[in-house]
């Protein structure tokens, strides 16, 4: 089951199955196989299919966390370090592009201040994550902030606005966004996740009929569909100064931009640990730096 295990980390961080497949040299049917081997083990689903995609359900999430462990143990089966004392460790969800971008940098200071500390990064959708928190299983995550009230528990913590720009092939002329827009292929980011969700509803507000050619929640695959000149696509600028690939530019929507709230959702400060709370804290400054 350890082959099975690894699999399901790998689909959980790359988003889906095929994209788990092309990270570990697997083709989707085998990714998709191994999936169905380990829920018949397991004895009951731990995803929710949709059409062509699959998310982790909330007993997947569990799975996923007790797979972690579980391969963490796996790999340290031998290690000198049996039998002394266990470190702290601290659990945070993230959104890819959180881990992409400042979680590295906060991380790297963080274990540089706590070395007795241990961190685990759980990656997933904002919504996933956002069910993790909820129920105790990680100490924060970093997520796109939801389209709804927060349980009176919980927190938010606004790390950054990015503002949508719309993104074209660079061989493609004109420098009216509306117009693109409207009159090239469209790359939908994934309504299923609180980003797409976002650029749904600008698009029913604004009235804009567009040709979806191609629908996911990637946003780098997306970026790199646009640079093949599959479309065109509203993403969010993750930092504030993008290096766009060469075969793609961005237009900015002027008055119309709207923006993709970043943030950490925790409980109470109050109930931090010391260790959560330097960590958090450290992120909030890596995001002002990165500002």
């Amino acid at each position: 089951m350890i082959k099975e295990l690894k699999t399901l980390i790998a689909v959980a961080r790359e988003g889906t199955f095929a994209a788990a497949g092309n990270k570990i040299g697997l083709t989707q049917a085998a990714v998709s196989a191994q999936m169905q081997r380990l829920e018949t083990e397991l004895g009951f689903e731990i995803f929710d299919r949709k059409g062509r995609s699959a998310h982790l359900n909330k007993m997947g999430q569990q799975i996923l966390l007790q797979a972690q462990e579980l391969l963490r143990l796996y790999e340290s089966l031998g290690s000198t370090t049996v039998g002394q004392p266990q470190s702290v460790l601290v659990n945070i969800g993230a959104i890819a592009s959180v881990q992409r971008s400042y979680l590295p940098d906060a991380l790297a200071k963080f274990h540089q201040q706590c070395p007795q500390c241990r961190t685990r990064v759980i990656p997933g959708l904002s919504m996933e994550l956002v069910n993790l928190v909820d129920a105790g299983e990680i100490d924060m995550a970093a997520i796109i902030r939801p389209p709804f009230s927060l349980q009176s528990d919980l927190r938010w913590t606004t790390l950054a606005l990015e503002p949508y720009r719309l993104i074209v092939p660079r061989d493609v002329p004109g420098e009216d966004w509306s117009k693109l827009l409207c009159s090239q292929p469209f790359i939908r980011y994934d309504r299923s996740s609180f980003g797409g969700r976002q650029v749904d509803r600008f698009l029913r507000q604004m009235h804009f009929s567009v040709q979806d050619v191609c629908e996911l929640d990637e946003l780098e695959a997306i970026v790199k569909l646009v640079e093949n000149g599959v479309g065109v696509a509203l993403v969010p600028q993750t930092t504030p100064n993008p290096e766009w690939p060469v075969g793609v530019r961005a237009l900015d929507l002027g008055v119309h931009t709207f923006h993709r709230d970043i943030g950490l959702i925790h409980r109470s400060r109050r109930s931090f640990t010391e260790s959560v709370r330097t960590l958090a804290e450290l992120i909030i400054d890596q995001f002002k730096s990165g500002a």
